[in-house]
């Protein structure tokens, strides 16, 4: 059975997090008995994305990520006591897409979902052996795109994950884009400011009750008998994803 990697086997002991987030989104996070990892800047990146967990890192499972040249001293370091081994990436990242997707890439059953033209060779490698499917689409940043919340069911706002998802049988949410801040950037994305402490809970960066599709979000996450956990009682933000073991 294919089990996700950014879904928790158990309750997730660890989180990866833009060490820029807010005081009181790590502050909850840790009252949720979470350990946490703050990221480092890649100074190769251009500043919105530079500290965004989701750009470096990929966890090919719950025991091994692969992360960015750039950025894998620290992260090699880091992990390493928490028994997660980490591989160096092939690719080096650098400030402008597409040169900064290679390892954002998102998974959904037995599925990895990305611009598989600019996927970092040594994950596809990784994937590969697996047992993982490649879907290609036009989207680069699919992992920030997709908010994954159970093995066969997520929520974009990218109408080409919407598209090439439904042909696999996977069940999506279509929301409206937008209304979810990224300083500095028109707006940020759904995948991006979330991810599962649980397997029946999501954790949310802030609040969306100016979300046209806040009502579908909801109804979406209670279908598939998913807590919603809202970390801050600001707006919604694209920290690059909670990424959790």
């Amino acid at each position: 059975m294919f089990r996700n990697p950014f879904i928790p086997h158990d309750k997730a002991r660890i989180a990866i997090l833009d060490s820029r987030a807010d005081n009181e989104i790590k502050a909850n996070l840790i009252n949720l008995g979470l350990k946490l990892i703050e990221t480092c800047k890649c100074e190769d990146l251009y500043d919105s994305i530079s500290y965004h967990p989701d750009i470096v890192i990929h966890p090919i499972n719950h025991e091994k990520v692969i992360v960015a040249p750039n950025v894998y001293d620290y992260y090699k370091d880091t992990l390493k006591f928490y028994g997660i081994k980490v591989v160096e990436g092939e690719k080096k990242l650098s400030r402008n897409y597409p040169e900064n997707i290679a390892y954002n890439v998102a998974r959904i059953s037995k599925y990895a979902i990305h611009n598989t033209k600019f996927t970092d060779e040594k994950l596809k490698f990784y994937m590969k052996k697996e047992g993982i499917d490649l879907i290609n689409v036009k989207q680069g940043y699919t992992k920030c795109s997709l908010a994954i919340i159970s093995e066969s069911a997520a929520i974009t706002s990218d109408c080409s994950i919407y598209k090439e998802l439904k042909k696999y049988g996977i069940d999506v949410l279509f929301i409206k884009e937008g209304f979810i801040e990224l300083p500095n950037l028109n707006y940020g994305f759904i995948g991006g400011a979330t991810g599962m402490i649980s397997e029946n809970e999501l954790l949310i960066s802030g609040i969306m009750n100016d979300h046209p599709s806040l009502h579908d979000i909801n109804d979406f996450l209670k279908k598939y008998k998913i807590k919603p956990i809202y970390l801050s009682d600001k707006k919604i933000i694209d920290i690059g994803s909670i990424i959790t073991f």
